[in-house]
C-alpha cells in the first residue's frame, strides 16, 4: 500500500470510528440513538476540522458526544499520521521505512530524520497553546457558567480554535460574547497560530531564546517563516480593512456598534476563514461584498504544517510571484532572493486547478439537488467545506441529505488534499526519464 493511501485510508478510519461513537445513545442529549447522517457529517466535520454541523452541538449532543467531537478535532488537527506516530512512541516502538516515509510526507519535510523529535515538539506545542487558551477563556467564561461548565467550555473552544475547527456549544457561536476582548484575541490568537504551521512557530522560538540569552549566532529565518507570515500579515491587515469598510454600514452585522467593538468584529471575521470557522456576526446577514471576501481568505486558508486548510498562503504567493514574473519578462520565479523550483510550482498549479475543480463540481451538484438555494449561498457553503473553515450563511440544516453527503466528501478531499487523494488513487508518482521536444503555444 502507498503512503498516500496509507494517510487517506487513515482519516476514513477515524472518521468511521468517530461516527459510529457518535451514533451510539449515550453521544445525544436525548438519549436515543443518532441519525446516521448526522453522526457521519459531525464525524467528517471534526476529524476535518472543518466545524460546519446539520445540529447545535451544544444541545443536541451530550457531554460525551461533545468530548468526542473535540478529540476527533485534536486527531485531524494533529494530523492521522502524525497521532498514529505519537501513540507509536509512548509504546516505544521504533519506526520503520514506511513510517518514515509517510512522516516525511505527511509533514511535508525534505528529509526523513528527526520525525520523532518533530512530532515530541508539535504535540508540545500544541499542549502550551491550548492550555493558555482554557487558562484566558476561564476569565470570560467561568462568571457567566461556574466553575465546571466555564471549565468545559474553555477546554471545548480552545481545542477547536487552535485545530481550526470551529466547532461550538453556544447556540449562537461566539455572537455573545462579540464584544468580549479577553475571548475575541484568544481565540483569534489560538486559530492564526494553529495555522501558521509547526515551522514558523519552531523558528520564532529559536529567534527569540536566542535574543533573551543574548547569542551572537543569528538565525536565518527560512524562506518558510518568510512568505507564511507575511502572507498571513496581508491577508490579516488587508481583511480587517475590508470588512471594515465594507460591514460598517450593516446594521445586521458592524453597523449601530462602537467603533472598537466594529474594530474587534471586522478582526475576528478577517481571522476566522483562515480557517476556523467561528462567528461573531450572522454570516447570513453579511453584504454579498462581504460574503465573496470571506470565500476568497477561505479559499487561501492557512499555511502549510498548520491546521486550517484551503490552498494555503505559500500556493498563493507562488502563483502571484509567477504572475509577477511573466509581467516583468522573467524567466525565473523569485521569492525573497531565492529561485522557485519549477516543481514547486507545477505543485502550486496542480493544487489550484484540482481546487478550483472539487468546488465547481460540488458547487454545480448542490445546485442541481437544492435548486432554490441562491448561488452566493451554496458557493460560500462549499468553499466553507473544502477549505475546512466552517462558516455557514445558515443552510447547512436545511439542505437535503444528497447535498449533505457531497459537503462530507468536499470536507473529506479539503482535508486529505487533492493532489495525495489523487497520488492515493493513481499510484505515487514516478520521475521519466522520457523528454520530449519543445514546442510554443499561445496562451492568454
Amino acid at each position: 500500500m502507498t503512503v498516500s493511501r496509507t494517510i487517506c485510508l487513515g482519516f476514513l478510519a477515524v472518521i468511521t470510528i468517530g461516527a459510529i461513537l457518535l451514533m451510539m445513545p449515550f453521544s445525544t442529549s436525548s438519549g436515543s440513538w443518532n441519525d446516521p447522517i448526522v453522526a457521519l457529517f459531525t464525524s467528517t466535520s471534526a476529524v476535518c476540522v472543518t466545524g460546519l454541523s446539520v445540529v447545535d452541538p451544544g444541545t443536541y449532543f451530550s457531554f460525551w458526544g461533545q468530548l468526542f467531537i473535540a478529540l476527533l478535532a485534536q486527531i485531524g488537527g494533529l494530523g492521522y499520521m502524525t497521532t498514529t506516530t505519537f501513540l507509536i512512541l509512548l509504546i516505544g516502538r521504533k519506526f520503520d521505512l514506511r513510517q518514515k516515509i509517510a512522516i516525511q510526507q505527511a509533514l511535508d519535510r525534505p528529509g526523513m530524520s528527526g520525525g520523532a523529535q518533530v512530532i515530541r515538539s508539535i504535540i508540545a506545542t500544541t499542549l502550551i497553546f491550548e492550555i493558555t487558551g482554557v487558562l484566558l477563556l476561564l476569565i470570560a467564561f467561568v462568571p457567566d457558567y461556574g466553575w465546571s461548565q466555564g471549565l468545559w467550555l474553555a477546554i471545548f473552544h480552545s481545542i477547536n480554535a487552535w485545530n481550526n475547527a470551529g466547532f461550538s456549544l453556544f447556540k449562537d457561536n461566539l455572537i455573545g460574547y462579540q464584544s468580549s476582548a479577553v475571548v475575541v484575541f484568544t481565540i483569534t490568537g489560538l486559530i492564526i497560530f494553529g495555522g501558521i504551521g509547526y515551522q514558523v512557530i519552531l523558528e520564532t522560538y529559536i529567534w527569540l531564546r536566542d535574543r533573551f540569552l543574548k547569542k551572537k549566532a543569528t538565525l536565518v529565518f527560512s524562506l518558510d517563516f518568510k512568505v507564511a507570515t507575511s502572507t498571513t500579515l496581508i491577508l490579516l491587515v488587508l481583511g480587517t480593512i475590508a470588512f471594515l469598510c465594507i460591514e460598517m454600514r450593516n446594521p445586521e452585522t458592524l453597523g449601530n456598534k462602537s467603533f472598537s467593538t466594529q474594530l474587534m468584529l471586522a478582526w475576528f471575521q478577517s481571522v476566522t476563514p483562515r480557517t476556523a470557522g467561528f462567528n461573531t456576526i450572522d454570516n447570513g446577514k453579511m453584504t454579498t461584498a462581504g460574503l465573496f471576501i470571506t470565500i476568497a481568505l477561505m479559499f487561501i486558508g492557512a499555511s502549510p504544517g498548520g491546521t486550517g486548510g484551503g490552498i494555503k498562503t505559500t500556493t498563493v504567493r507562488v502563483l502571484t510571484s509567477c504572475t509577477k514574473s511573466i509581467l516583468q519578462g522573467k524567466e525565473e520565479v523569485l521569492l525573497y532572493n531565492r529561485k522557485i523550483a519549477v516543481s514547486l510550482i507545477l505543485k502550486a498549479v496542480g493544487v489550484l486547478v484540482g481546487s478550483i475543480a472539487t468546488v465547481i463540481i460540488s458547487t454545480i451538484l448542490i445546485a442541481l439537488t437544492d435548486p432554490e438555494l441562491d448561488f452566493i449561498q451554496i458557493l460560500f457553503e462549499v468553499m466553507s467545506a473544502f477549505a475546512t473553515v466552517g462558516l455557514s450563511t445558515g443552510i447547512t440544516s436545511s439542505v437535503t441529505p444528497a447535498a449533505k453527503i457531497i459537503l462530507i466528501i468536499t470536507m473529506y478531499i479539503g482535508r486529505v488534499g487533492v493532489l495525495l487523494l489523487m497520488s492515493s488513487i493513481l499510484g505515487d508518482p514516478k520521475p521519466t526519464r522520457i523528454h520530449y521536444p519543445e514546442e510554443n503555444l499561445l496562451v492568454g
